[in-house]
């Protein structure tokens, strides 16, 4: 199955799969199947995981950003759902992750694949370090306080055994800005393999071993190369010269092997290579300064050519937690603990609890909010206190009259203002509160009255909005009191005011009602209960304009009747052009004696046909009043004509026989076709099968406009 998900992902990234057969996938991954234990979802869930690696950038649009959030917020619940394994728990928390990530993924994601030879030595260039090619010897930069005589006089190097760049020849022109130990390293023959560069000093190289410089005669080791510093020394060089000619006749012995070595070589490093037998010694001179102090440091000619021990130490540091070889640093300065202050310890819950009562008491007695402020700002509270704390300014006030309370949620709003707490902080305690009820009311009847009087002002302060306080509150939590929230804020200000603010925070206001009320007909009876049927003039006028035109059908009443009820502003919302379609499509069906499932199910007569298709012209001059170059308004008629046909369980060519008696008599243009094609909502059912039906003449409708904008072109 997961390899099926990640070949449905893939299609899907590269557009071969529409979005709603994406969005339909993810949905069944997500629903719980019955009889199915959460525990064995495991699979569905890892499969979901995947599919939204591969093709959440793609749906994580502004269109279907709504489902998303959905699909991310049955994900968050299930990610702290211990009934699932910790694997499928973490795979949920990457995915979140990813998402808040704006889906770029983690570098543990991006470069994890095997590198080359070639992208190791650039990354160790990049880190400024070296490190021996192919061997995984590394060798740190040169830093401060780093030391190269360590290497030269410690244990790396064996006794009576110094190394010479000048001698290395070829070597030293290549590895100028190594550390010398890397040439020590390469000079002593480390390793093999096409990393390491064979000089014809190097004794892993099979034609140079009889060298006497490697391999030595007698069983002692070869003497070493001299420094530039003894080439320099004439005494020591000619005291010598005695003890030098075995080594010189051992040469000798050997033309045809130099000669060898000569051709397969570059100038330079014959050059550089070629060594001289009277100037090998094994003792030093009388002269030989003992006190490496006294011994004078000789310039190259060339500045870059300077070895990196040479060089005066660098600034930065080594990376940490890298190995840091033959490094010598400053001990670390030891530094003396601090006296111990007598701190006094954080006051406990139970006084925190007292010091606000006490606060709070005086301000409502003396209404000093700027001695209340200071009061709590010196309380020191932690923040894991606050919510508790506006609890306590809360139960306070509740005994007290109705301007004590007003006076408790100006502190919160001051509290908030000066940073002292936040809304979030508030909510919490508005729940904390909420969920005393129960007790409050033996003695506070109206608790959830004067709970609803500080909601009311705190969004009025804007200290949260309505989506925050409506999100807690969903399915009927702790119901009536977000009705009661707006009954206050319509009391206190003024019902347009609410209006607007309500419309733009997008509460589902059927999801604020218990799951047994959530349907339109119960939503209306409970607001005009509440007297809140003013935030929804919409669903009256469902019931009504069907009345309306069952009265009277001619087009000059219903739009009198809708010019006289319904606000102009609400002419060109979307929710009024649906139930206004809705209203004309259910009088066509109840005129044509459409109503039973049977009726539906059956095909047409012709005098029913043609029945159908003079009501549509009689209600077009009304319909094309409001629909009349409004493309987004068209769109939402042909939502209103598939639900209604997802009703009627979409009989046989119903849908397609409304598109076209649309498109004839231009009550809906082709761009709105085609943008109800392309549109991914899933508010309305039956997007599917409406497709299904009308799929061949949209493609028909779509090549015939590009036709014609051809013909117009030439």
């Amino acid at each position: 199955m997961l390899g099926n998900i990640k070949f449905i992902g893939e299609l899907g990234k590269l557009d071969l799969i529409h979005e709603s057969i994406l969005h339909k996938c993810i949905k069944t991954l997500l629903e719980k199947k019955k009889r199915v234990q959460l525990k064995d979802m495991g699979e569905d869930l890892e499969c979901l995981c995947q599919i939204m690696r591969t093709v959440g950038p793609r749906l994580d649009h502004e269109k279907a950003r709504s489902l998303m959030d959905q699909y991310f917020g049955r994900m968050q619940s299930l990610m702290n759902n211990k009934d699932l394994p910790a694997r499928i728990r973490f795979l949920l928390q990457d995915t979140v992750e990813l998402r808040e990530n704006n889906w770029v993924p983690r570098k543990a994601f991006i470069d994890n694949g095997p590198k080359t030879i070639n992208q190791i030595r650039q990354d160790a260039v990049k880190v400024n370090c070296y490190s021996l090619p192919d061997l995984g010897v590394f060798i740190p930069p040169m830093t401060q306080g780093m030391r190269m005589d360590f290497f030269l006089d410690g244990p790396f190097m064996p006794p009576r055994m110094k190394l010479d760049r000048e001698t290395l020849g070829g070597l030293a022109d290549m590895f100028g800005q190594m550390p010398d130990l890397y040439m020590a390293c390469l000079g002593s023959g480390i390793g093999t393999g096409p990393g390491v560069i064979q000089d014809r000093f190097s004794p892993t190289l099979g034609r140079h071993r009889s060298n006497p410089l490697f391999n030595g005669h007698g069983g002692h080791m070869a003497p070493p190369p001299p420094s530039q510093f003894d080439l320099g020394v004439k005494p020591f060089m000619k005291s010598n010269q005695g003890q030098n000619q075995h080594f010189h006749s051992q040469n000798q012995n050997h033309p045809s092997q130099q000669q060898a070595q000569s051709k397969d070589m570059p100038p330079r490093f014959i050059k550089k290579g070629q060594l001289n037998a009277d100037e090998i010694s094994l003792r030093p001179a009388h002269s030989f300064p003992v006190n490496k102090n006294q011994v004078p440091k000789l310039q190259p000619q060339i500045p870059t050519m300077i070895p990196p021990s040479a060089q005066p130490p660098r600034i930065q540091t080594p990376p940490l937690g890298q190995p840091q070889l033959g490094l010598k640093t400053n001990p670390p300065v030891i530094q003396e603990k601090p006296q111990k202050t007598n701190k006094k310890p954080a006051p406990a819950k139970e006084e925190l609890l007292k010091m606000t009562e006490t606060i709070v008491t005086e301000y409502l007695n003396k209404k000093n909010m700027d001695d209340a402020v200071n009061g709590i700002r010196e309380m020191k509270a932690p923040k894991h206190f606050l919510a508790e704390m506006l609890s306590k300014i809360i139960m306070c006030s509740l005994e007290r009259s109705d301007e004590d309370k007003e006076q408790a949620s100006a502190l919160i709003n001051t509290l908030r203002t000066e940073g002292l707490v936040t809304g979030e902080n508030f909510m919490q305690a508005l729940l904390n509160v909420l969920d005393q009820c129960a007790k409050i009311e033996v003695d506070i009847p109206l608790v959830k009255s004067y709970l609803a009087q500080f909601a009311a002002r705190a969004v009025m302060a804007e200290l949260v909005t309505v989506a925050e306080l409506a999100h807690p509150l969903e399915n009927g939590t702790h119901f009536p009191f977000f009705l009661l929230c707006l009954q206050q804020a319509s009391k206190l200000k003024d019902r347009e005011w609410l209006i607007d603010l309500f419309q733009q925070s997008k509460v589902n206001m059927q999801k604020m009602l218990p799951e047994i009320d959530q349907n339109k007909d119960r939503m209306l009876e409970i607001l005009e209960g509440k007297g809140l049927s003013f935030l929804f003039p919409l669903l009256k006028l469902e019931k009504e304009l069907l009345k309306q035109i069952k009265a009277d059908p001619s087009p000059q009443a219903i739009y009198k009747w809708i010019k006289d009820n319904i606000s102009p502003k609400l002419h060109t919302d979307k929710g009024f052009i649906n139930i206004l379609m809705t209203s004309f499509l259910q009088y066509i069906s109840h005129e044509m004696g459409i109503s039973d499932a049977e009726d539906q199910l059956a095909a047409p007569s012709k005098e029913q046909l043609e029945q159908e298709k003079q009501l549509l012209l009689a209600f077009k001059p009304v319909m094309q009043k409001f629909l009349h170059d409004h493309t987004d308004l068209q769109v939402s008629a042909l939502y209103a004509l598939q639900v209604h046909c997802n009703a009627c369980t979409f009989p046989k060519g119903m849908l397609l026989r409304y598109f076209v008696n649309f498109y004839d008599m231009e009550i809906i243009e082709e761009e709105a076709f085609l943008a109800w094609k392309e549109d991914i909502t899933q508010e309305f059912p039956g997007k599917g099968k409406a497709l299904f039906q009308v799929n061949q003449w949209l493609t028909w409708l779509e090549t015939a406009e590009e036709e014609e904008s051809e013909e117009e072109g030439d």
